[in-house]
């Protein structure tokens, strides 16, 4: 029989995805472990192995188009197996599925391997990320399918969501299906009960964003050029709507004086010893204001431990450790390497740590675990001569800092006017998590670190 070739599920909140290149032919023979093709992510690129050896057939899975996780995107036939009418019958007796994670066979572009293993089926309770519902296990077949966020979007909408035909794995009801349903104007689920509301509320219709023609003709035509989004810019897209309409944020901005910790960077840089590298001498180091706005956030989530926290629906998530997420600008986005346990490190290996993982997201080269989670996020805008703002909470956090420039301003002491280097931080808090006076509480911390910095030393 032969073996099926799927879309793997790479990322935790995956649920389709992209081949950006395809390194095998129709007609190719392969040898189970090559590099059959290349997954774009949101954040990354990961290669994917041959499950068997054979000869590759019937590839389906088109480059640049989204393709449902768990969807077969090719086959491969033993070099004795006839390719013919028999065997495509067998194939269509083998539902798609996705492997769990951790069994799929992929590797990342940088080239750290993942051991290739056979794919085979699941019930829907062992699927990645997905937990049995009504409809799928023990449920009567006429309960639509469909993934949790789907069943409360269908749910918000008010849509019948067993009226609606799902495109995930086994039919499975997934987001882009709602999404649709709500744009075709899907059948709506009667309320139990109409409730009672003023009449000028009630008769007020939701409103809807823009459809992409109502823009479009808002342009004279040939006046622009339309650049369709890629996987990323979508989920940036997605993850921004969701926190900032779900996630309650108020905002707390401080000034810090930055003096005092420039003249102990530029001691501490002065002092960094020499390193023999392929291009000659170099320091060992290299502290950037940065890096020890990252030492400084870590050291006041440990110093106040309420505020390193998650916000879930059943429970408050307390960290024991303070992973800082960092904003990095890449080609046509955004992604957030994480420094973990940034608390308990020196600020050599966290500039070093920086730097190695900047890099590699910038030629998309992080693997999902560098970038997924953390406990609080910082937002540099320094560079640019950005003096404040506001930044919007990747969740799971519950802060994120916005960093502005640091810059001379005139500042009032004992009575006198004096200059200092003055650098404005704005922290966004997420009010279900923290509350104003811890919020407080934590930016005082970090202000105290930031104007003495020789304590981010002992």
């Amino acid at each position: 029989m032969p073996t099926e070739v799927i879309l793997p599920k790479v990322d935790m909140d995956m649920a389709t995805g992209q081949i950006s290149r395809w390194f095998a032919t129709e007609g190719q023979q392969v040898k189970k472990g090559d590099v059959l093709f290349e997954i774009e992510t949101d954040k990354a690129a990961m290669e994917i192995d041959a499950p068997a050896s054979g000869i590759l057939r019937d590839v389906s899975g088109k480059e640049g188009v989204d393709i449902p996780v768990g969807a077969p995107v090719a086959w491969i036939y033993a070099d004795d197996e006839a390719y013919g009418i028999g065997a495509a019958e067998a194939k269509q007796d083998k539902a798609p599925i996705s492997p769990p994670v951790g069994e799929m066979s992929t590797k990342s572009t940088e080239g750290g391997a993942a051991p290739p293993s056979s794919q085979r089926e699941a019930p829907p309770s062992a699927l990645p990320g997905i937990s049995p519902t009504r409809g799928e296990i023990g449920q009567s077949p006429s309960v639509a399918r469909a993934t949790p966020l789907a069943r409360r979007l269908a749910r918000e909408a008010g849509l019948v969501l067993a009226s609606i035909a799902g495109t995930g794995p086994h039919g499975r009801v997934v987001k882009v299906d709602i999404d649709a349903a709500i744009a075709k104007g899907g059948a709506k689920e009667a309320p139990a009960v109409a409730p009672e509301a003023p009449a000028a509320i009630a008769s007020a219709p939701a409103p809807k964003p823009m459809s992409d023609d109502q823009v479009l003709r808002l342009f004279e035509e040939g006046s622009y050029e339309l650049v369709p989004h890629d996987n990323m810019r979508k989920t940036i897209a997605r993850r921004l709507v969701e926190a900032k309409t779900t996630i309650p944020h108020f905002y707390l901005t401080l000034d810090c004086e930055l003096d005092a910790l420039l003249s102990l960077r530029t001691q501490l840089n002065a002092a960094a010893p020499v390193k023999k590298t392929d291009k000659g001498e170099a320091p060992a180091y290299k502290l950037s204001v940065n890096d020890m706005v990252i030492k400084a956030m870590a050291m006041a989530l440990k110093a106040v431990p309420d505020a390193n926290a998650s916000w879930t629906e059943s429970a408050m998530v307390k960290h024991r450790h303070a992973d800082v997420g960092v904003a990095v600008s890449i080609p046509g986005g955004l992604i957030t390497p994480i420094i973990r346990k940034a608390d308990e490190k020196t600020l050599s290996v966290i500039s070093n740590e920086m730097k190695d993982l900047a890099s590699r997201a910038r030629s998309r080269k992080l693997k999902p675990e560098e970038y997924q989670g953390g406990t609080t996020a910082v937002s540099n805008l320094g560079m640019f001569g950005i003096k404040d703002f506001a930044a919007v909470i990747n969740p799971p956090h519950a802060t994120i800092l916005a960093v502005g420039a640091g810059e001379e301003r005139a500042v009032v002491k004992n009575g006198e006017i004096k200059i200092a280097t003055v650098m404005s931080v704005t922290l966004s808090t997420d009010h279900r998590a923290v509350d104003g006076a811890l919020g407080a509480e934590l930016l005082v911390a970090f202000k105290k670190l930031i104007e003495n910095p020789m304590g981010m030393l002992v």
